[in-house]
Formats: C-alpha cells, structure tokens, sequence
C-alpha cells in the first residue's frame, strides 16, 4: 500500500464559486512532476464540508481522470453518518480511486464502540480498501489505540491518519496492530519523528506548496538517512508555522494562489487569509526554497 507524500490537495474554485476544473489539472499536473507519492482528494484542506454531494462526486472522478494512474488517488468520503458515509463511498467507487480516506464521525461525540461499528460497517459496504483518519482537534472525539486496533482487524481497513501530533500515540497504536497495518502522520510539523518511530508516510497539508521537498524527505527517512531529511525538516518548519497560522485550509490556498497555481477563493465559512501574516509567509515560502516567480 502506500508510502510516502500523500498531499491533501486543495480544491480550487474560481471567482463564480464553482470547482476551477482547470486548476485542478494544473494542481495534478504540477504533483506528479514534483513526485508526490499521491492524492488525497476532498479531505479537510479540500474543503470537502462545504461541496454539495453532486460537487464532491464529480471532484473526485475528475481528479482520477486527470491523475490518468500516473499518481494513486484517495478519496476523502467520511461524515458523521454512517449512512450518507456509505452512500457517498459507493458513489465514487467506481471512479478507478485507489482507497478511502474516513475521518473518525465529528459532533455527534460517539463512543469508542461506535467509531469501531461506524469504520467496520462502511469497510463492509465498500470494495476498496479503508484509510482511518483520527483528528480530535476537529471532531471532537478521539479514536483511542485499542479502538485502533480493533478496526486494524478486518480486511478492508490498511491503515490510519493519525493527526493527534503525539508520537507516543503512534507508540500506542504500533502496540495494537500487527506489522502490516499502515501508519500515516496527518502533522506536518512532527512528520519526520513519526517516519523515526516507523511510520509509513504522511497526508500532508504543508506537500501542496513543498511537494518534492516532502516527498524527498519521506524518502530518505525510508532509507534511514535520517540525518540527511532532519535538514528538510528543519528548512519546512516555519513554513508549516505559516500554513497554520489560521484554520486549515486558510493559509495554504493563499500560498498556492501566490504559486499562481489556483485563485485564492475559499468557500464560507472560511475567509480570507489576513494581510498581517502575508509576510511571514512569503518568507517561509521563501526559506523553503519556494520561487514564487517561477512557481508557476
């Protein structure tokens, strides 16, 4: 299964609010001549919680489409209902995706064995294979290792974004779940402490604006030089600062639109990203080796 980069793509629209399909190629098209490791399509930096059911469905088919099996695609279908969550994942099945990407259910604060008969039942319903994805800074629940690891057995279920930044969590859930069971960091800014601890990867927000960079680093952390991608890591720390000085995906689509790769236009309720933190981006951009003149 997969390793490496995952970048958890924006999703451009253009100044009548509609998916800029355009842009989207150029996004594509950019991560496979970077050599990103592969797509997470309508995850959280996607914006996926404000596209309409008809929006969300055609962004991934055509993500697929222009990706043409040069780069894996993994589509971001979970909500808070185990339902709409199946009914959603059975729609975009067969648009050729490589896996799901289903966050752990937000609001509705479900119990552990909730989650547990939340991923199972989707993972039953579902021909491709289950990505968890545990975020409690925005669900408001926390999918605990043991959980984990319950869910690790069945045979649809690969792998999980743990996003909690805690790499005694990751120590926690390696515990629980056998050898073969993928681990993804879903924290840019401890990304290369989770690869040390034998993590497979990362679903990265920070891989939109550095993708080589981030891909170079998962890399040569694979080969245990890790010496060698502590000094990428240090070079993308006040980048990642920058791209969560506000809420993802905020910061990083003003960063992407300076690459002139997307319009810098967000969906409500997100807004516009402050002027005051302009520079404090444009130089991390600029630390991390990012050319905002030859970006494009």
């Amino acid at each position: 299964m997969f390793t490496g980069s995952l970048v958890a793509l924006v999703t451009p629209f253009d100044e009548h609010d509609r998916v800029d399909y355009a842009a989207l190629k150029r996004l594509i098209e950019f991560h496979v001549a970077e050599g990103s490791d592969g797509l997470v399509i309508a995850g959280t930096t996607g914006e996926a919680a404000t596209l309409s059911r008809n929006e969300h469905v055609e962004l991934i088919f055509r993500a697929v489409e222009l990706a043409a099996g040069r780069i894996p695609v993994v589509a971001g279908t979970g909500s808070n209902s185990t339902a709409q969550t199946i009914d959603l994942s059975l729609a975009v099945g067969e648009a050729g995706i490589d896996a799901y990407l289903l966050v752990v259910p937000y609001y509705n604060k479900p119990t552990q064995e909730g989650m547990l008969r939340h991923f199972q039942t989707v993972a039953d319903a579902v021909s491709k294979p289950v990505m968890l994805y545990n975020v409690p800074g925005r669900t408001g629940c926390d999918m605990l290792p043991a959980t984990v690891g319950k869910a690790a057995i069945h045979g649809n279920i690969f792998g999980i974004k743990e996003a909690t930044g805690n790499i005694q969590r990751l120590k926690d859930i390696q515990g629980c779940v056998d050898t073969g069971f993928r681990l993804y960091s879903g924290d840019d800014f401890t990304v290369l402490q989770f690869l040390e601890q034998g993590g497979h990867g990362v679903v990265t927000v920070s891989g939109n604006v550095v993708p080589a960079a981030m891909a170079r680093l998962c890399a040569l952390a694979r080969k245990g030089e890790f010496s060698a991608a502590k000094v990428i890591d240090d070079s993308l720390q006040p980048l990642n600062t920058a791209l969560f000085i506000e809420s993802n995906p905020i910061p990083v689509k003003w960063a992407v639109s300076e690459m002139g790769l997307i319009a810098p236009i967000l969906r409500l309720p997100l807004t516009e990203f402050p002027g005051q933190y302009h520079a404090q981006m444009r130089a991390a951009l600029a630390n991390a080796g990012v050319s905002l003149e030859d970006a494009a």
